[in-house]
């Protein structure tokens, strides 16, 4: 059986991110979703090594690698219309659950459970979605400190907002990194050691 699913997943790198806002560098959505698959990664570990946790750091990244995946089919919609109200965030959602499951049955029968939580998360553990979450906030705070280096002061806002959900988040693994990782961000390539 000939399948699609893959062939639409590498369209990932066709998705702009931040669409509403002027960049001096554009991300793409497969930009993104390595970046917090990187950093789930990272949280998992930081929370197992300095927080007495047992988290799976390699299912953190798998989960970071297709956490926004329905974007494929819906696009990149802006915080501020995501999240302007209860119906439109509601709405959002039902839109993004119809593409995670279209992109689940472009698979083969044999492979949908396997895809079928990644895509969704549903079934994962709390602790592990929030990490992917914080992740994902990270990932967009890393993104407004080098729009911000690059002198954009279009991200000002949005670096505000992005700190304090951040912060919201009450993820210890994140304020770990925060401390310990984020302020190299703000370094130039001759300042890293």
């Amino acid at each position: 059986m000939k399948s699609e699913f893959f062939a639409m997943i590498s369209r990932m790198k066709y998705i702009d991110r931040w669409a509403l806002m002027r960049n001096t560098e554009r991300e793409s959505l497969s930009q993104h979703s390595y970046e917090v698959a990187v950093l789930a990664h990272a949280l998992a570990v930081l929370s197992n090594r300095r927080l007495g946790t047992d988290l799976d750091p390699d299912r953190a990244a798998v989960l970071g690698l297709y956490h926004d995946a329905a974007e494929i089919l819906t696009g990149d919609m802006p915080t501020p219309v995501k999240y302007y109200s209860p119906e439109i965030r509601g709405a959002y959602k039902d839109v993004e659950a119809a593409a995670q499951k279209r992109l689940v049955n472009m698979l083969p029968d044999d492979l949908k459970p396997d895809f079928d939580g990644i895509l969704t998360m549903e079934d994962e553990d709390q602790e592990l979605r929030k990490l992917v979450k914080a992740a994902d906030k990270l990932s967009a705070l890393i993104k407004c400190t080098e729009e911000e280096k690059a002198g954009n002061r279009e991200f000002e806002k949005a670096k505000e907002s992005t700190e304090a959900a951040l912060h919201a988040l009450q993820c210890d693994a994140a304020e770990l990194f925060l401390t310990e990782f984020m302020p190299s961000y703000s370094l130039t390539l001759d300042q890293l050691k």
